[in-house]
């Protein structure tokens, strides 16, 4: 079509207008009140679009109005997004807020729908559900000092989004989330915890920390710093960190994220004697472990203890004092090709385990051979396990097919292990305390294969687990778990500064961090 006949905008309005005149007809006189909501709806984004605020937000009401009429949460959540854009756009933020709520509400109920297969309730998350909980997060807490109530409904909003992540994961609602009191949690924990939850939004990271004491409001920063250049300091770091000459890399590159997420909360840190840092984060800083943060002078995790949780809603705290620890060891030492895909020899497999078994109440093993996925799940089966140490090839993925175990005769992929653990727990048989991952990697190329560990964390119904995000060589491993099973069963001592004591001792012997690293603790940190 030559330029001079291109219709201008407002003709493309006019022409979509009459359409969906025509809809609206064609819906009212078929009695499709669905259709009708849809129509009015589409009408208000039209005239939103040409800048008529007051018709758009006529046509978004009417649509609501038929929504609420036949309770359809999954229609009603996109006209109440769309005027909390209305409400934000005409200067009214309190009643922006009161519409993004409501859609997140809606959203909510609508957690098996989100993911389902049905025509009828496709959402494409990227485009059409995340955005919801972050501009939410983002109208929460504009202004210089945000109030207690919408800092804690913004907290609670990261936690759902966090949630919503993992149910678009799997394209199910994989987590019955039973939410716990979190600052119950926190402000009983010992040695005493804070919680940093982490951001982004469109040009900066927003972080909330809850601080142990009943009476400490929470507080909130803002570093102001685009997504882009976020995003390209964040992947520079994950490239750098499993790549043994790149120390100084690293260290320049963490320092930068150290200054973003800790050094606004020094004082406060220190202030309240804060021992370990539980991190709810977001996007790349997923893939990034927080134990590498540098300060210029030393590693956090020299000066605290560290883990991540997909959300507090997820944990069941629970300590390892009471409990008396046996566990179930497997690995593959052995070269292998499955599906496919072959895995190099993981030779110190074995001396891993003993050392394992030599820490530990009582053992089974299943090595090489015998680390079949019928063996594995008879284990399971027969006794109670708190801890399963597998020491074999794995691999995290943004995609849960390219989330998998290696076993002698499969690749256990993340849905597989669900199974597994469903069958074992239907034995009558408690959670896994802990499950350890110790010869595990990150996708390559892959910004989101961090969600794949909190996947395989929450899949196993394991309480805690353990994983490397890159593999190192075999002797120091073998040394780390000798380690971190050194204090775990030391009395009182929690599973996160089992892991701190851990890579301290490893830090000691090997000062770069790819070799001490790697190593994640996922869930309950106690």
């Amino acid at each position: 079509m030559p330029l001079s006949n291109t219709p201008s905008r407002s003709k493309i309005d006019e022409i979509l207008d009459k359409i969906l005149i025509d809809a609206f007809e064609q819906a009212q006189n078929l009695k499709d009140r669905r259709a009708s909501a849809y129509a009015l709806g589409y009408r208000g984004a039209v005239y939103q679009q040409r800048g008529d605020l007051p018709k758009a937000e006529e046509f978004t009401r009417q649509a609501l109005s038929l929504t609420s009429s036949i309770k359809a949460p999954d229609i009603a959540y996109r006209w109440q997004w769309q005027l909390g854009r209305l409400r934000r756009t005409e200067g009214d933020p309190n009643g922006a807020i009161a519409a993004y709520t409501s859609a997140f509400k809606n959203l909510q109920s609508l957690r098996g729908d989100l993911v389902s297969i049905n025509p009828e309730v496709q959402f494409n998350f990227r485009d059409g559900v995340e955005p919801v909980y972050r501009e939410l997060v983002d109208l929460l807490l504009q202004g210089e000092e945000p109030s207690q109530i919408n800092l804690k409904q913004a907290r609670e909003t990261i936690e759902a989004l966090q949630l919503a992540e993992l149910d678009n994961f799997f394209r199910e609602a994989c987590v019955n989330a039973k939410p716990q009191q979190i600052d119950l949690l926190v402000d009983s924990s010992q040695p005493l915890t804070a919680v940093f939850y982490a951001i982004f939004l469109k040009n900066r990271l927003e972080i909330i920390v809850k601080l142990p004491g009943k009476d400490k409001p929470l507080q909130h920063y803002t570093t102001f710093v685009s997504q882009e250049k976020a995003e390209s300091i964040l992947r520079e770091l994950q490239q750098a960190l499993p790549q043994v000459d790149r120390a100084k890399d690293v260290r320049n590159l963490s320092q930068q994220v150290y200054q973003w997420l800790i050094q606004p909360a020094e004082a406060e840190l220190a202030k309240s004697n804060v021992k370990t840092l539980v991190f709810v984060l977001d996007g790349l800083l997923r893939n990034i472990p927080m134990a590498v943060l540098y300060n210029g002078k030393q590693y956090l995790i020299e000066k605290y203890a560290v883990a991540l949780t997909p959300g507090l809603q997820l944990l069941t705290p629970r300590s390892l004092a009471q409990i008396k620890l046996n566990a179930l060891t497997a690995g593959i030492s052995e070269e292998l090709e499955i599906e496919g895909k072959e895995f190099s020899k993981l030779e110190n497999v074995e001396s891993e385990l003993k050392g394992v078994q030599s820490s530990v109440s009582s053992s089974d093993e299943l090595v090489n051979q015998k680390f079949t996925n019928s063996e594995f799940q008879n284990k399971l089966n027969e006794a109670t396990f708190s801890i399963v140490h597998l020491a074999t090839h794995g691999q995290f993925s943004s995609n849960p097919e390219e989330t998998f175990i290696l076993l002698w005769d499969r690749l256990l992929k993340v849905r597989d292990l669900d199974n597994l653990v469903r069958i074992s727990n239907q034995s009558g048989r408690r959670n896994i305390e802990l499950l350890v991952l110790s010869a595990c990697q990150t996708a390559e190329g892959d910004n989101r294969a961090v969600l794949g560990l909190a996947g395989v964390a929450v899949r196993a119904g394991a309480r805690s687990t353990l994983a490397t995000l890159w593999p190192v060589d075999d002797p120091f491993t073998t040394f780390f778990m000798s380690q971190f099973y050194q204090q775990l069963t030391k009395p009182n001592v929690t599973k996160a500064e089992a892991l701190q004591r851990a890579q301290i001792s490893l830090l000691a012997k090997e000062k770069r961090p790819y070799f001490w690293a790697p190593y994640t603790l996922v869930g309950n940190w106690l």
